[in-house]
């Protein structure tokens, strides 16, 4: 007698798990950029990395130095700033309860994640852009190397990348990993997350809007900066000329990408009416003292979804420009140039661009 098998319905995803604040225990994280400084210390001061929380740092970084150097006095209690040390804790020798970074695509941490997990808990961190495309693959149902795209793939790196992704997946699977952002994620990526057993927690920059500002601007424009024309994604020329034509209706405040530099930069320098600013602690940090009436201009960036949280409701608009399909070089793919328009946020209210 044949029987027929019904078909195997698709599983509805696991309901949110609620993680409580604040939390018992201790961690420690590592960080390679200013944003991921201060994107850990947020999820501390949110009660979500336990009652003492280790940020160690690596060196090297432009920016980072001085941004730790300017929140080390003001840090909420039970954080340490280790500047000194210099490398990562490999997870299996840690003895904190949990352990974190904020570049999954670092190889410096998919090597410190080999080792027996124990009872730990991984925590992920925001890095801006880079924090999207990681969790677009660590989320994919088939195992995906966890290598950023623009990388050259060699076969030490892509089988370090997979050991990464079913590392991550089997922690997930067994409620061990806890991503801490302020990025809106699209119900699609939320619903896979929650399907492979990822716990998501947010942040809207609440310590950072507790603190007071010591950096005021006169300039009524704030030009955040982009490295898409010194990477090589989009042509220089149209950049400058954009600039240029922003600095011509009002004075600008110019805060280069931690990556510019060079003669771009020195061009940007040299337009009338740009002011260029030293490269310091992240924008986040350096804008929470905006007025009324000031403006913050960016290409589509993450820094438009944070500073829009930071400055809610204080009479200050963030803005974004559409790239035109014009600017962009061949190195920039379709899915590239998809990928960095999702670093914008539509979830907060009406989308505010420039065309």
């Amino acid at each position: 007698m044949s029987t027929t098998r019904k078909p195997r319905s698709r599983r509805a995803p696991r309901a949110p798990l609620e993680t409580p604040r604040p939390r018992l225990g201790t961690s420690e994280i590592w960080v390679e950029s200013p944003l991921q400084l201060l994107s850990a210390i947020e999820a501390h001061a949110a009660g979500l990395t336990g009652v003492s929380t280790t940020v160690r740092i690596r060196p090297g970084i432009p920016g980072i130095s001085k941004t730790a150097e300017v929140l080390a006095n003001n840090v909420p209690q039970g954080i340490t700033i280790d500047t000194e040390s210099g490398h990562i804790t490999p997870l299996s020798s840690s003895p904190m309860n949990r352990w974190g970074a904020g570049d999954m695509f670092s190889g410096q941490v998919q090597k410190a994640m080999l080792g027996p997990l124990g009872e730990r808990e991984i925590i992920i961190i925001d890095d801006g852009l880079a924090t999207l495309a990681f969790l677009d693959k660590v989320s994919k149902p088939n195992p995906t190397s966890l290598v950023r795209d623009r990388v050259k793939r060699t076969a030490g790196r892509i089988a370090l990348g997979l050991a990464a992704w079913h590392r991550l997946r089997w922690a997930a699977k067994n409620n061990r990993v806890l991503l801490i952002t302020a990025l809106p994620l699209v119900p699609e990526l939320a619903e896979r997350l929650a399907r492979i057993g990822v716990r998501v927690e947010h942040h809207a920059f609440e310590w950072s809007r507790s603190q007071p500002s010591e950096e005021t601007f006169s300039e009524q424009t704030m030009l955040i900066g982009s490295a898409l024309a010194y990477d090589g994604l989009i042509e220089p020329e149209p950049y400058i000329n954009w600039i240029k034509q922003l600095a011509s209706d009002t004075p600008l405040a110019y805060f280069p990408h931690r990556r510019e530099q060079g003669e771009l930069l020195d061009e940007i320098r040299a337009i009338p009416g740009v002011n260029v600013q030293a490269t310091t602690t992240p924008v986040e940090l350096r804008l929470r003292g905006l007025r009324p009436l000031q403006r913050v201009v960016s290409l589509p960036s993450t820094a438009v979804t944070s500073l829009r949280l930071l400055l809610a409701g204080r009479g200050i608009d963030v803005t974004y420009k559409r790239i035109p399909d014009s600017w962009w070089t061949p190195q920039a793919t379709p899915a590239l140039r998809q990928h960095l328009l999702s670093s914008v946020s539509l979830k907060q209210g009406k989308e505010k661009h420039d065309g």
